[in-house]
């Protein structure tokens, strides 16, 4: 075993990566994985198959430029197939060979020359804005990326190989390198030609082409090998995950989820009700004030850096503070017109979610005197996300006009929900959010204790009779959203956002300022390039500031 293992380190270290020009500095192999103990007189031992772990990795200047898997409904588009095993379609190792419980004789390799050309195709392919998807030959071969990009995209596949009947496995379930690229049709010559200058030319096949009725075909010259709907082939691919989080998490949950996969979701959206381009804070930033923000955080907390950068560019003095700063006298807020209680997990969350960090400002006489008068004086405002939003909310008899706010229980699903979701903010008094109701836009959530927990229907309904409601979780419909995982965390009528009676405090679950760039976001209309719709959060505290 250790003899194949240097032999394995040799091929990549003094062979791949100098022909490539690059090293891979990463790696954990299964040497050491060995037990040994005596059993009845005997030594027995077992030892861990022969595996490496390797991990590579490099820079990347630009991730608004980076190619995802979710496949454009145009027809008038095709999918290439860049094979670099060059048609040898080995099957060792493969997806397919194990389910047959065979290892396979001969396992796919790969040349560096040909990986060299693939990066000079695909840079060429970027930088002309050829490329409308893109996903990687991994496990499962060809057909599974295919048909993964059909998921991601949520329509049909007409797949037509050129290969004869006996070799259609080989050609569908090879663990080959390589990948599947979409392309409008008028670049196709222009990928082809490209390939063939860097040597790739009898590496690159047209191997498909979408289809809007949602069926997935796939065909030999000879004869037909499958024709199933998308969200058949979708619900057999996702069966064992949804088995296993059936029997793991909230059965209910679960169920919601994997139903979806059935339904002709339009994917997400956004509408905002104003230019998220418009700098309105620009001519307070212009007269060289900049108000202090304190960015509070305790022992677990991990969101500050953001939170500072989105206040810093609306134009604030972002200040960092820490419970113990405040605890020490070091800090006394009273030089802040702002507070943003950041996310994370504030002591394990043990006492539960934010309780711990709101019981060491309420049971210290004078620290909790110091937060009183804070929320107390007129000219000032509050931020509170995730963590920060369950510290708050738990901070009730001491923040004027949140009465009705519900305490964060454990998320329904059973899990820690990190996921982009879409939310619609509401016509409320908060200053924060102002001018932004009607617009629907999504956002990041992660956090395993998000479920509003009110003390009673009537504090719900008197909450929501106030308009005390800043935020919802809507689905792709964009109708109020009462299932799993549109409502990632179980809130009544998607409740995720409230403020106080005067509009000064603002709460919520998910994160603004993990994404108020456009750059943050994995998902993003075209049309924002700088900023996100979420940048007007933080200029308004600046607007309302003055």
């Amino acid at each position: 075993d250790d003899a194949i293992l240097y032999d394995t380190v040799a091929a990549v270290g003094r062979d791949f990566c100098p022909a490539l020009g690059i090293t891979i500095p990463v790696g954990k192999d299964s040497m050491s994985m060995r037990t040994v103990w005596q059993q009845e007189g005997e030594d027995r031992s077992v030892t861990s198959p022969v595996s490496l772990i390797v991990s590579a990795f490099g820079p990347c200047d630009d991730v608004r430029t980076v190619l995802t898997p979710v496949l454009s409904s145009r027809e008038d588009t095709a999918l290439l197939l860049v094979d670099l095993g060059r048609g040898q379609n080995r099957m060792g190792g493969s997806v397919l060979a194990q389910v047959w419980q065979q290892l396979g004789s001969t396992s796919p390799d790969v040349a560096p020359e040909d990986v060299h050309a693939f990066f000079e195709l695909m840079k060429k392919a970027k930088d002309k804005d050829w490329v409308l998807a893109y996903h990687d030959r991994s496990d499962g071969g060809l057909l599974v990326t295919l048909l993964e990009m059909a998921f991601a995209g949520r329509c049909g596949l007409q797949v037509d190989l050129d290969v004869s009947p006996d070799q259609a496995n080989a050609r569908l379930f090879s663990e080959e390198a390589g990948a599947v690229l979409q392309v409008a049709a008028e670049h196709v010559p222009d990928i082809l030609a490209c390939a063939d200058a860097v040597g790739l030319g009898d590496a690159v096949t047209r191997i498909a082409t979408p289809r809007a009725d949602g069926r997935i075909v796939v065909n030999t010259p000879q004869f037909e090998l499958i024709d199933s709907r998308r969200e058949a082939l979708q619900s057999l691919w996702a069966e064992t995950s949804h088995a296993i989080a059936r029997a793991r998490d909230n059965a209910e949950c679960a169920d919601q989820e994997f139903a979806a996969i059935k339904a002709q979701d339009p994917g997400l959206s956004a509408h905002l009700s104003y230019d998220c381009d418009a700098d309105i804070a620009a001519p307070f930033i212009a007269t060289g004030q900049r108000p202090r923000i304190a960015i509070l955080r305790e022992q677990g907390v991990n969101g500050q850096m953001e939170m500072a950068a989105a206040f810093d560019r609306a134009g604030f003095m972002a200040v960092d503070v820490h419970m113990s700063d405040i605890i020490a006298g070091r800090q006394d807020l009273s030089d802040c017109h702002g507070l943003a209680a950041c996310g994370g997990f504030s002591y394990g969350d043990v006492l539960g979610a934010g309780e711990g960090w709101a019981k060491s400002i309420l049971f210290n006489e004078v620290v909790r005197a110091r937060f009183e008068q804070f929320f107390a004086r007129t000219d000032t405002f509050a931020l509170g996300v995730c963590n920060g939003c369950q510290m708050l909310s738990a901070l009730q008899e001491i923040i004027p006009g949140t009465d009705h706010w519900p305490r964060f229980a454990r998320n329904r699903s059973e899990q820690y929900e990190a996921r982009l979701s879409l939310v619609r903010v509401e016509a409320s008094p908060s200053v924060l959010l102002s001018g932004m109701e009607g617009s629907h836009l999504p956002i990041v959530v992660a956090h395993g204790e998000g479920r509003a927990q009110f003390a009673s229907a009537d504090e719900q309904a008197s909450l929501q009779a106030a308009g005390l409601v800043a935020m919802r979780f809507i689905d792709h419909d964009l109708q109020l959203a009462d299932t799993y995982p549109s409502n990632p965390n179980g809130s009544p009528d998607g409740i995720t956002g409230l403020c106080s009676e005067d509009g000064r405090i603002t709460i919520m679950m998910p994160h603004p300022e993990r994404v108020f760039r456009a750059a943050q976001l994995s998902w993003r209309p075209p049309e924002w390039e700088t900023d996100s719709g979420w940048m007007r959060l933080f200029r308004n505290a600046r607007v309302w500031l003055g």
